[in-house]
């Protein structure tokens, strides 16, 4: 039995201002994109260099609103661009792998939001392909580099909680029905697991690793991505119960219990949260306040973490590997094929998670 501690331990994340400077350009000019960039801009040394999009009109119109000096109407023309050392991948999830390829076959490291690919089999071509090229390929789940979950490391680490049994995450918003949403569309690899399920299925892993059984329920929308899934993923003694959805707001909290302590995280759980630590013997608990940095601009770590490791000549993230985002993207497989979301051209799979 590990004894509770008199204070949570320290969040060993290095400032994101300390990592060598790097080159990027973005692939993407959504919502994301200028999140990451503002990111970069504001807590990094990092140098925005470039954008790309599908058309010079809209590449042009991000450089101006970000502050980006240069544009480019290809995404060719963007990875190949002077001065680019790292391509950020911020396309819909069904150009992830083209796009991450494209980057590589041109020498770039590459960061890929998440979901990193639509399929496991996608994900270890993109991993492969970087390896093969000597660069690297790191999914961008931003939660995995922040410093609360540096702190969430170490008490696994140190058995704070005791035996782990059981762990709840949920993500879930509302968006109401539009078949020409990205988020409805299969062509775009639309659905609530891509876009949100992501977070507590990566949590999941986190915690407890790839998991040995899974069981899934779940609603498809008219168009026939997955609109809400329930899942339990099992290892060993320990169950994961996770949810997400696009038909309604849920709390967005995670948690951690063990035979000997709880381990809650505030919503969003994925962004910069609260966490509160409580003993199961007594009344005794400790609290971690949010970082004071603006969730939206907690992108910086993800940056900030790839750039030391390109520096250091690292083949990989410690904190997010390759292998790990392959077999999380094997669960999200399983998980959105056993609802009956298929992606376009896709077969139904039997086989046992």
């Amino acid at each position: 039995m590990t004894r509770f501690p008199t204070s949570l331990p320290l969040a060993r994340t290095p400032s994101p201002m300390d990592a060598p400077t790097l080159g990027w350009g973005i692939i993407g000019t959504g919502g994301i994109a200028g999140q990451f960039v503002q990111a970069l801009q504001r807590h990094t040394g990092q140098e925005v260099v470039a954008v790309g999009s599908r058309t010079a009109e809209r590449a042009e119109a991000f450089a101006r609103r970000t502050g980006v000096e240069h544009s480019y109407g290809s995404y060719q023309q963007l990875v190949e661009a002077p001065g680019v050392d790292v391509v950020y991948v911020a396309s819909p999830h069904s150009e992830h792998r083209d796009h991450a390829l494209l980057a590589i076959q041109a020498g770039r490291h590459v960061l890929v939001e998440k979901a990193f690919t639509r399929t496991a089999t996608e994900a270890r071509e993109v991993m492969d392909a970087a390896a093969q090229a000597g660069v690297v390929a790191m999914e961008a789940m931003w939660t995995r580099f922040l410093p609360q979950t540096d702190v969430l490391r170490q008490l696994l680490a140190d058995g704070v909680l005791g035996r782990i049994e059981t762990v709840l995450a949920d993500h879930g918003q509302y968006f109401a029905f539009d078949a020409d949403h990205r988020l409805f569309a299969p062509a775009l690899a639309g659905g609530a697991l891509l876009d949100l399920g992501i977070y507590p299925v990566s949590f999941a892993h986190l915690v407890l690793g790839l998991p040995d059984s899974m069981t899934a329920v779940g609603d498809l929308a008219a168009t026939g991505v997955d609109a809400q899934v329930s899942a339990v993923l099992r290892t060993r003694h320990s169950h994961a119960l996770i949810n997400t959805t696009l038909k309604a707001r849920t709390p967005t909290t995670a948690a951690i219990a063990g035979t000997d302590a709880l381990l809650a995280l505030s919503g969003p759980f994925y962004a910069p949260a609260v966490l509160t630590l409580e003993d199961r013997r007594s009344d005794r608990r400790l609290e971690r306040p949010r970082d004071s940095i603006a969730w939206h601009l907690a992108l910086c770590h993800e940056a900030a973490h790839l750039a030391s490791l390109i520096a250091e000549g690292a083949a990989q993230s410690p904190l997010l590997p390759a292998d790990e985002t392959v077999e999380i993207m094997s669960t999200m497989d399983f998980l959105r094929q056993s609802v009956g979301a298929l992606l376009p051209g896709e077969l139904p799979a039997h086989r046992s998670p």
